[in-house]
Parts: C-alpha cells; structure tokens; sequence
C-alpha cells in the first residue's frame, strides 16, 4: 500500500504533536508538513500537494473551512477536519460527505480516515468531488449555525450587565485574556473571552479578522489604504484605523477586493 503524504493544520501545539504521534505508528502514512493557522495551510497545500489535509475547524485569522475554499480544483487534497464536537459542522460534513475526526482523536477512528482516503484517491476526479464537496459542506455550515449567531454581548461593568449589539459593534481587539470591544460611537467595553471562541459566534459575512488579534464589522469599514509588504490600512467609520497582517491581507484580496 503507498503511502499517504499528510499534512496537519492546528493552531494548537499538544493538538499537533498528539496527531504526529498517532499517525507515526501507521506504516502508511508519512507526514510532510504541519501548519500552525489556515493561511500557511493553504500554502503548504499548494507548495508540498499532500494527498490528505488533516485540518482543525477552528483556527485563527482563517478556518479549516475557510483555507480549504481558498484553493483552486487543481490544488485540492483529500481534507479531513479536526474538531471539539459541534452539532451544526458535523451535520454539515455528514451530508455533504466529509470527513471529519472528533477531539480527542481516537487511533481507530483516524485509521478509517486513512483507508477511506485511499479508496477515494482511486476515484476519477476526486478532486473535484472534494471541492464541491468541501464548498457544500461550508455553505451548509454556514446556514445551519447562522441561529447561533450572537446578536448582542453581555458585558458586566461593576454590577451592572450591558447588552451590546453586535451590530454596533466596530471592533473587537485582544489583549492577552481579555478582549476590548469598540462600538461606532466609540464606546468601549472589556471582556474576558477567547477571541478564537468568539469569531464563531459572529456572522461570517459582517465579521473579519484583519490579523491574529483582530476583528472588525464589515459594514463600519470607510477606506482601504494599500500599505507597503502588500497589507493594508483599514479605517473604520468611527475614526479607528487598523493595519491588516500580511496573511489576513491575502484574505481580504481574495475575499473582498475582487470584482
């Protein structure tokens, strides 16, 4: 049996080493790279060709789902998302026909992983499959856990409990454990929370991240100002200006500067 060439994706470190150390023990599998977020995923993907991506969900500045959308037919792997348990992205991979593997992985739950991917690479274009697959099973995502979305922030100043709407909300930048929101007035608020945690619970399509530790409201963006090293300048309509980083400024390229 050949071997399959793996590459593994998870902003976590024991996360990574843990499925290192699995996958060393199939005779099949050969690790050729990991990445520590989507963006150097994505060009992992495209530089080594690996047959299959073992990518986390959740992973700052771009998801595995996103990471994934981001390349070509031509580029695509097999992909096999990683995630904590979440009802809306596992129903999303089973009826789209993705595979997925639960945390904590268990080593028989990753060598059916492993066969299943050497059925489909007999499979004729089995990257287009994957593609239009991995594109469904997002769309799906998305659309499913759009009700979870958050649509105001509890945030408890002394005694007192305020209930921010997200819609008003300009940016969300961390520090550390805590997270410093700024409204379009420009009020601001602190709360202790992973901004990894909370990027889930905002609408994909009003919410971006400009770098690891930022995120800001799509609709209060005025200007984009090019910046030298390809990244950009984002001012936003409260008088904030926010420097993307070089990976998120990819993104935004991709996303959202293309006719």
């Amino acid at each position: 049996m050949e071997k399959l060439r793996i590459i593994i994706a998870d902003d976590e470190r024991p996360a990574r080493e843990f499925l290192k150390a699995v996958l060393r023990e199939f005779e099949d599998a050969e690790i050729v790279g990991e990445a520590e977020n989507g963006a150097d995923a994505v060009e992992l993907i495209k530089q080594l060709k690996p047959d299959l991506a073992l990518l986390d969900l959740r992973m700052p500045e771009i998801s595995g789902l996103e990471a994934v959308r981001l390349l070509r037919k031509s580029q695509m792997p097999l992909v096999a998302f990683v995630t904590a348990y979440d009802e809306y992205a596992v129903q999303a991979f089973e009826v789209n026909a993705v595979d997925y593997l639960l945390k904590p992985v268990e080593k028989a739950r990753l060598r059916e992983t492993l066969n299943r991917a050497h059925e489909r690479l007999e499979q004729e274009d089995w990257r287009g499959a994957e593609a239009e697959n991995v594109k469904n099973a997002a769309e799906t995502y998305q659309t499913t856990a759009r009700a979870e979305y958050l649509e105001r922030i509890p945030v408890k100043r002394r005694e007192e409990i305020f209930l921010v709407p997200v819609a008003e909300i300009a940016s969300i930048i961390a520090d550390g454990e805590l997270l410093h929101i700024t409204t379009a007035k420009n009020q601001k608020y602190i709360i202790n929370y992973r901004l990894k945690d909370l990027e889930m619970r905002l609408a994909p399509d009003k919410f971006i991240r400009l770098s690891r530790g930022v995120i800001v409201n799509l609709e209060m963006i005025s200007r984009v100002s090019p910046m030298p090293g390809g990244t950009y300048l984002i001012a936003l309509q409260n008088g904030q200006e926010i420097a993307s980083s070089r990976l998120q400024s990819r993104v935004l390229r991709e996303k959202l500067f293309k006719l």
